[in-house]
């Protein structure tokens, strides 16, 4: 293993390792979603310090568990090769480095939702760090096939977050955004995993394609996209949103049952990081599509 040093050669800036700490990508992801979260709460604009406030300590809550996720996975990311270029693996930062940065992240996060935002947001956000840093990580990842399934629920939140940092509350519509999180995740992730299914298995982390094979990986992928398209009609039927949020998700959700049926049908090597990468792509326009057709009223589902 190479060994920590700020000035080995060919190290990444120490400001780029802290930040490859944090999965950038991934906390982008969860900000945009959280943000559609705090817009969809207000008729309009959002009061300005639940839009800034808010969505950044949601960011930086979202950073410290990724932190904490790399600390506790550091011997898993070793054996694999996506994996053992990252920070701790590589030697470029220490534990003891990760973990000072993982708890100025998350002090800030919770001052910043507690004292400029409310304290309820605080509260949820304090428990979906828990939820994916310490009992999916830990405990969940470890323990069952389903681990993902049930840990979806920590990423899904982030919605809700930005929903209650407008309302200082739980509101329905705001659950069913983390209900097509959660069932988005499976087949999004599972994807990743038939791909990476040998290096799970070598690291000993129980992923649906090690336990139950990959045939059985690719139905259940097929079989939660097919969930999923009906649950997001939800947000129509429901008259959350109207018809450009429709169209959009009709147009999405058949590119995703296209991606799901070839990948149950194919044993081609490279449709399972097709599948995973379109994945992400769908989310973000879905919720994009939610953001259009909340600021376009005139085709709005509810109007007269």
């Amino acid at each position: 293993m190479a060994t920590t040093s700020e000035y080995a050669p060919g190290a990444p800036p120490l400001w780029r390792r802290y930040l490859e700490l944090t999965k950038p990508r991934v906390v982008a992801l969860v900000t945009f979603t959280a943000i559609v979260g705090t817009l969809l709460a207000s008729p309009g604009v959002p009061p300005l310090d639940a839009l800034v406030w808010g969505n950044l300590g949601i960011a930086l809550a979202a950073a410290c568990a990724a932190t904490l996720n790399q600390v506790l996975d550091r011997r898993i990311d070793e054996q694999m090769a996506r994996t053992r270029a990252r920070p701790l693996p590589s030697g470029q930062l220490t534990e003891h480095q990760a973990l000072l940065f993982a708890a100025l992240l998350g002090v800030s996060a919770m001052a910043i939702l507690a004292f400029l935002v409310n304290l309820l947001t605080a509260v949820l956000t304090f428990l979906s760090l828990i939820g994916y840093a310490v009992i999916y990580t830990m405990w969940l990842k470890r323990a069952t096939s389903q681990n993902i399934v049930i840990g979806g629920a920590a990423g899904a939140a982030p919605p809700v977050l930005g929903w209650a940092a407008v309302t200082n509350g739980i509101d329905p519509n705001a659950l069913l955004l983390f209900l097509i999180i959660f069932v988005w995740t499976p087949p999004h992730f599972w994807a990743l995993a038939i791909a990476r299914r040998d290096e799970y298995a070598r690291a000993g982390i129980p992923m649906l394609p090690v336990t139950h094979g990959v045939a059985h990986t690719r139905l259940q992928v097929l079989l939660y996209t097919v969930l999923l398209v009906v649950v997001t009609l939800m947000p129509f039927l429901t008259r959350m949103s109207g018809l450009i949020y429709l169209a959009a998700a009709l147009v999405l959700n058949a590119g995703f049952l296209y991606y799901a049926l070839a990948l149950k049908i194919s044993a081609r090597e490279e449709l399972p990081m097709r599948v995973f990468r379109f994945s992400v792509t769908y989310l973000m326009w879905l919720f994009a599509a939610l953001l259009v057709d909340h600021y376009l009223p005139t085709m709005h589902g509810s109007a007269p």
